[in-house]
């Protein structure tokens, strides 16, 4: 098995949590506002117009959701004992893999089939 404890997934999560948290929050925030008010901020030369922001806070709440559900996937995985097992060829995936993408479900050639 890898050299990445179970704690340091745990740990992982935690932080893609409270990304996706605070990303939603500001979603939020952001929607409320522009709820009540019917300015035209597209022509505001003075700051971000709001469909920018808009756009941007839905692909990090969007992203920071999608990585806490890796992370809960890898735990099952690390549960199930086949954390760190391509799901494709069964080879082990490499340790400097899972070190930097630690909720990888492929080993490299696996996943540049996949595409």
């Amino acid at each position: 098995m890898s050299r990445i404890s179970r704690d340091a997934l745990v740990s992982r999560r935690a932080d893609a949590v409270a990304r996706a948290t605070s990303a939603a929050s500001a979603l939020a925030e952001l929607v409320h506002d522009r709820l009540d008010s019917n300015d035209d901020d597209e022509h505001d030369p003075e700051g971000v117009p709001l469909s920018s922001e808009w756009s941007r806070l839905t692909a990090l709440s969007e992203a920071a959701d999608l990585e806490v559900r890796q992370f809960d996937e890898a735990l099952q995985r690390w549960d199930a004992g086949t954390y760190g097992i391509c799901a494709s060829c069964g080879r082990p995936i490499p340790e400097g893999r899972l070190e930097v993408r630690p909720s990888a479900e492929l080993c490299v050639p696996c996943a540049e089939k996949a595409g």
